[in-house]
């Protein structure tokens, strides 16, 4: 197992236990972005389309289940909760999504390993997931109240190791990883910006 991977995995994992302690501790999504989370939800049924065909290992299946489990609940949160739904802040999420969906499909036509139905949309899930976080960004931007359980969340979503794992796993290393990387050092930069506007 490479240590990358598993730092990756368990800071995604962590952010993603943040998010739903917020929600369910709170009962409210304010200052959540909704786009973000259906981004999400969309990068890991893209990503591991896989999971009933090709077996690797205990650990990647159960991780895979977690991930897609876990955004698939926090949207369906979001939208449908009785209570949860009534505090999220439709105003300030209005980032369209939809533009950074269209451009991701094309830069995995574009940008691929082969081409087959899987690797395009595992491509599409690695440029999309690059980007998913800006809608979330926009919206903290724009209420300008930060609580500390979204701050964490989106610095633990933010941080290096999961874009260091992407870089330095050479059995897997390509174009798309690497033009990924690049894409995805964003999040680290833009979560340490964040932190910096909190304290």
């Amino acid at each position: 197992m490479n240590i990358f991977r598993l730092a990756g995995d368990m800071t995604h994992l962590f952010s993603v236990l943040v998010l739903l302690l917020k929600i369910y501790a709170t009962k409210s999504c304010s200052g959540i972005s909704l786009k973000t989370q259906e981004l999400y939800a969309l990068v890991f049924l893209t990503r591991y389309l896989d999971l009933f065909t090709d077996f690797i290992s205990v650990y990647n299946s159960v991780m895979k289940v977690v991930f897609i489990s876990s955004s698939v609940a926090i949207v369906w949160c979001m939208r449908y909760h009785p209570l949860t739904r009534r505090t999220y802040d439709k105003d300030l999420d209005t980032f369209r999504h939809y533009i950074l969906v269209g451009v991701s499909i094309i830069l995995a036509l574009l940008f691929h390993d082969r081409f087959t139905f899987r690797e395009v949309f595992w491509a599409f899930s690695i440029y999309l997931e690059a980007v998913a976080i800006l809608p979330q960004l926009v919206l903290l931007q724009r209420s300008g109240n930060v609580d500390n359980l979204t701050g964490q969340y989106v610095f633990f979503l933010g941080w290096m190791p999961p874009y260091l794992k992407e870089l330095l796993d050479l059995n897997n290393h390509n174009v798309t990883e690497t033009s990924s990387f690049y894409m995805k050092s964003t999040h680290f930069y833009a979560s340490c910006g964040l932190i910096e506007y909190i304290c």
